[in-house]
């Protein structure tokens, strides 16, 4: 079920109520398969009997019918993939994040100044000045990230036995020699989660109105540290890897990161003339 909290204008909404809102907000009957959704909205007071629209949705609505970035945030883990995201409109900013096996996203308007730290936080960025490796670049293919995962789970628990098995399977795969191979193993052993920052904003190539995306992706070792996933390079297309696809992965601290996250965002020069981006006003 559909709820806010007034005191901080925020929502727990699923995509179902959200288009249920994009249907009314652009003065449409939504269809038949949404009627369920518009009566949970009708019940807590969110949308009136004759579809009118709460006030207290006016942010919410007004970043939603003409986003002017919209930043997705994809985190995997033990509990699947979880998606967060932000959403820029030109009066306010509203950032949306998931919960593991919740169908309800919770909505929440932003401070613009505050946009890069919120994202640092959805992927739980920490200090890493604790984690050490020798090793700061591995160069392999996603084939051999695939054999390491699939005995992940072989070795119950055992520490040196999983380690075993995942050399022994990245060797049948064709994982260069020490010190990479090792370190590999480590990493498949220490992740915590993968995750993917992706911005995407109306800008201008080669002259002409164009679609414009920048993704990050990386992997969370825990007392390995971080580590950027250079290759296969963001974004990436549906059927663009195959095991034979080069994994390139670097080790980056956490402060180069953080800059990574600032550089994703558009400033003000790259969206359409007339359109100003809250984040640089």
């Amino acid at each position: 079920m559909p709820s806010y909290d007034s005191s901080r204008a925020r929502f727990r909404l699923a995509d179902r109520h959200i288009a249920v809102l994009a249907h009314l907000l652009d003065g449409e009957t939504p269809p038949e398969e949404l009627w369920e959704s518009l009566v949970e909205l009708q019940r807590i007071g969110l949308v009136g009997e004759e579809g009118e629209l709460a006030p207290i949705l006016r942010g919410l609505l007004s970043a939603l019918a003409a986003p002017l970035v919209l930043v997705t945030v994809e985190v995997t883990g033990e509990h699947g993939t979880i998606n967060h995201g932000v959403i820029v409109g030109q009066e306010s900013v509203v950032a949306h994040e998931g919960w593991p096996g919740d169908e309800e996203a919770e909505y929440t308007p932003i401070a613009p100044h505050s946009l890069v730290w919120e994202l640092a936080r959805m992927v739980n960025l920490q200090a890493d000045d604790q984690a050490n490796s020798d090793v700061s670049r591995i160069e392999t293919t996603m084939g051999a990230l695939d054999a390491a995962l699939s005995v992940l789970d072989q070795g119950q628990g055992d520490e040196a036995a999983t380690r075993d098995l995942i050399l022994k399977a990245l060797i049948e795969a064709g994982t260069p020699t020490e010190p990479e191979l090792g370190e590999f193993a480590e990493l498949v052993m220490a992740l915590n989660a993968t995750w993917r920052i992706s911005t995407a904003w109306d800008g201008r190539h080669e002259g002409q109105r164009a679609a414009m995306i920048r993704a990050l992706a990386v992997w969370d070792c825990g007392p390995r540290g971080y580590w950027v996933r250079e290759k296969p390079e963001e974004p990436i297309l549906e059927g663009q890897v195959g095991p034979e696809s080069v994994l390139r992965l670097v080790r980056t601290r956490n402060g180069k990161i953080w800059e990574k996250i600032t550089d994703l965002l558009p400033d003000k020069e790259e969206l359409i003339e007339g359109e100003e981006n809250p984040i640089d006003a």
